[in-house]
């Protein structure tokens, strides 16, 4: 769908201060902030050098992993911005990532290269330890609450994911579609995803549509991220409580830093452990 049609996206005050609110839906980024997906990372490129033999297994893999961690961040964000595909940024992220090794790739060995990769990355697949004792918490605090998942990403591969880490019935999710609809209309979690809708965070209209498919005001929201501008102040300036979290060392060393510090008005927090206490 065309960007200026992303469903729920309109007009919008700014939201009441954190004391002021009456949080009714909480929403959450899904990679480094449900699933530790930078350590994943780190395992899968770890067993694709075991696997691949020549100078490519014998280099350094602190070095080879930090380097992914780059072309990821480099040619993920040309597919956000439609610079490239979903599968063109693949391509792109497999040969950047083995030409220093003299290994010059085609479009389909690229492609190739990269599933093999996968495998060890859907393995490595995992919920940060406090995730759970978070949504009993929210649960606990806000009766009622209704939760969902905002994710830069590709709706079918975050959905397997959601899956695969037992999160799809946790939250009760359903897909809200480029149209608005929804897959499941009984199910209350509501997941939004860019690939689907045609816009990216912290551009406020996946917001905006966030809190329309809950049925309830952005300002009675609050968004969590691990990402300062991307999640917290994105959703921020759509008029949620937008929510910074900062997990110290398991923070993505390419992206750590590179958005800056939280502003006035977006709060932060250490662990997900603390979400309940913040929003009761």
């Amino acid at each position: 769908m065309a960007a200026g049609s992303v469903p729920g996206a309109g007009s919008r005050v700014e939201g009441p201060s954190r004391g002021e609110r009456s949080i009714r839906a909480v929403l959450f980024d899904l990679d480094d902030t449900l699933m530790a997906h930078t350590r994943a990372v780190s395992d899968a490129i770890a067993r694709a050098q075991r696997l691949a033999g020549g100078a490519f297994a014998e280099d350094d893999t602190a070095a080879v992993q930090r380097r992914w961690a780059e072309l990821e961040e480099q040619h993920y964000t040309r597919y956000l911005t439609g610079e490239l595909t979903y599968l063109g940024q693949r391509i792109w992220r497999a040969r950047d990532l083995l030409a220093p090794y003299g290994v010059a790739l085609t479009d389909e060995q690229a492609l190739a290269w990269f599933d093999a990769y996968l495998v060890g990355y859907r393995d490595a697949w995992r919920l940060f330890d406090d995730v759970l004792p978070a949504l009993a918490g929210l649960r606990a605090a806000l009766p009622g609450v209704l939760l969902g998942v905002i994710t830069n990403g590709d709706l079918a591969f975050q959905t397997d994911k959601l899956h695969r880490i037992a999160l799809w019935d946790e939250l009760d999710l359903t897909p809200v579609r480029a149209d608005g609809s929804l897959d499941g209309p009984r199910r209350r979690g509501r997941l939004l995803a860019s690939g689907e809708l045609g816009v990216t965070k912290p551009d406020p209209r996946i917001f905006d549509a966030a809190a329309a498919a809950l049925g309830v005001e952005s300002g009675a929201c609050a968004y969590v991220g691990d990402r300062v501008r991307t999640d917290a102040v994105g959703a921020h300036a759509a008029g949620m409580l937008g929510i910074w979290l900062d997990r110290g060392d398991a923070r993505n060393p390419v992206t750590d830093g590179a958005e800056g510090a939280p502003p006035a008005g977006v709060a932060r927090i250490r662990s997900l452990s603390e979400l309940p206490a913040l929003l009761a």
